[in-house]
Formats: structure tokens, C-alpha cells, sequence
């Protein structure tokens, strides 16, 4: 079953949503050639903590850390280190969470360092776009999966590929809640969308259709070519209004505003 928010408990997670898109913005702002994925981590942890929050991931399952720093051919779950420094033409992932208040939020970029290639900025660009096909699709009466063709199909259409082993999900009082939410598939099934319904859409794009793999440190997963993967991820709810991207905050969010 699809846990459905009070319009409160959906203020109280536009209000942290809010705060996390600032606290990745502020991360995205000092992406530079030189930079560990560390500093990253110890940042976002001092200002999710600084703004009364709490890290959603770290603990999680046993994940060591407060964000997912994935590079280049890491598809998610890359595990922040000191030893491990940014490069120009990298492209670099950042997936975060938080909970205040009870309610967690989730979003997720892809940023490039430095000059990148000209494939590279393709791919960003698909990317980005993709999730807001996904988020086009989530209005009162849809079926779950019509958010997921809209993704996939764009993707392909674009002749990139979508990951289908690791999928968006529903988010609220934890951090992963039924329903789960592929970014492929036909449309018009699954669950009738409704006021109350708040998922995190995460669309992650790659260049080769070969299924990923994880590596010896059992967390990050990376493309079986060693080709280029990006990830994008908001959350919205559906409200009686429409769809609104809480991580996004104040009117930026209505859906259409990209």
C-alpha cells in the first residue's frame, strides 16, 4: 500500500526539501578539479546537521557515509574518501538525504568538473531531462508506470539507456516506502496516482544497455563498460493542486518550472 502525507506532513517535507536543495547547491558550488569526494561528505554532513537534520543515509543499511559520491562510470552508492579526488572532465554524482521532523526528503545531480566532453554534456543534458519527463506524468489519475515509460522512453529515444536494477521508490517517514518506481516499462499500470503521494523519482542514465555491477567494497555500483552514467533524483508530492518538487522549494516547484 502507498502510504499517503497529510498537506502537513507535506509542508514540513517542502520546508526540508527546501533546506536540502540549498545544502546540495552549496555542494555544487565548490566542485572543482582537486577536491576529495571527503570534503563533500564532512560539508554536507556539518549543514544537514547545522539546519537540525539528520543524514538519511548514513547508517543506512550499514553505509558509512552522509552522501552517495559516485564518479564518471559509478552508477550510485560510491563511498566518499580522502583518497579519492576529482578530476577535470569528471562527471560527479551527488545523491543525499535527510530526515527532520520525522520526514525525509531525497534528491539527487550530476554536475561536471571542469571541461567536459561534448558526449558527456549530452548525456547530462538527457539525464536531466529525463526526470522531468518523470515528473510531467504525476498527476491525479495517472498509473504509476506511466511515470516510468515517460523516463524510458525518452532515454532510449535519445540512444542512451536507463539502469533497471536500482529504481525510485516512495519516501516520507522512511526513507524507502512502497511504491518502488522503475524508469522503464509500458504505460498505464500500476497504482491510480492520488492527493497524498509523494516519490522520489530518480532516473540513472548510462551509455551501454549491459546490466551494472558492484564492486568489491559491496556498495558501488558501476557500469559493466566502464561508460559514463549520470543521476538525477527529486521528490514531489501530488497534491489536490498538482504535482510539486519539494526539493526545489517555494513556487519553483510546481511541476513545468524546470
Amino acid at each position: 500500500m502507498i502510504p499517503l502525507k497529510s498537506p502537513n506532513e507535506i509542508g514540513v517535507m517542502h520546508e526540508n526539501g527546501a533546506a536540502l536543495a540549498g545544502i546540495l547547491g552549496a555542494l555544487c558550488g565548490e566542485v572543482a578539479a582537486g577536491q576529495t569526494t571527503a570534503y563533500f561528505d564532512r560539508l554536507a554532513e556539518d549543514m544537514i546537521r547545522g539546519c537540525g537534520g539528520e543524514p538519511a543515509f548514513k547508517g543506512y543499511r550499514g553505509y558509512p557515509a552522509t552522501i552517495n559520491a559516485s564518479i564518471n562510470d559509478e552508477v550510485v552508492h560510491g563511498i566518499p574518501s580522502p583518497n579519492r579526488r576529482l578530476h577535470d572532465g569528471d562527471l560527479f554524482s551527488i545523491d543525499i538525504g535527510m530526515v527532520r521532523d520525522g520526514l525525509y526528503v531525497d534528491m539527487a545531480t550530476t554536475v561536471p568538473v571542469g571541461s567536459v566532453s561534448e558526449d558527456a554534456r549530452r548525456l547530462l543534458d538527457v539525464g536531466k531531462r529525463s526526470l522531468w519527463q518523470g515528473i510531467s506524468q504525476v498527476t491525479i489519475g495517472n498509473r504509476l508506470s506511466d511515470i516510468s515509460h515517460a523516463i524510458g522512453s525518452f532515454v532510449v529515444g535519445e540512444g542512451f539507456h536507463v539502469v533497471k536494477e536500482y529504481v525510485g521508490h516512495g519516501v516520507g517517514r522512511a526513507l524507502h516506502e512502497d511504491p518502488q518506481i522503475p524508469n522503464y516499462g509500458p504505460p498505464g499500470s500500476g497504482a491510480r496516482l492520488k492527493a497524498g503521494m509523494v516519490f522520489a523519482i530518480e532516473p540513472m542514465v548510462k551509455t551501454d544497455s549491459h546490466p551494472t555491477k558492484v564492486r568489491a567494497d559491496h556498495w558501488t555500483v558501476v557500469t559493466e563498460s566502464g561508460g559514463l552514467s549520470v543521476h538525477f533524483e527529486h521528490t514531489v508530492a501530488l497534491t489536490e493542486n498538482g504535482a510539486v518538487v519539494l526539493t526545489l522549494g517555494g513556487d519553483e516547484g510546481r511541476s513545468g518550472n524546470q
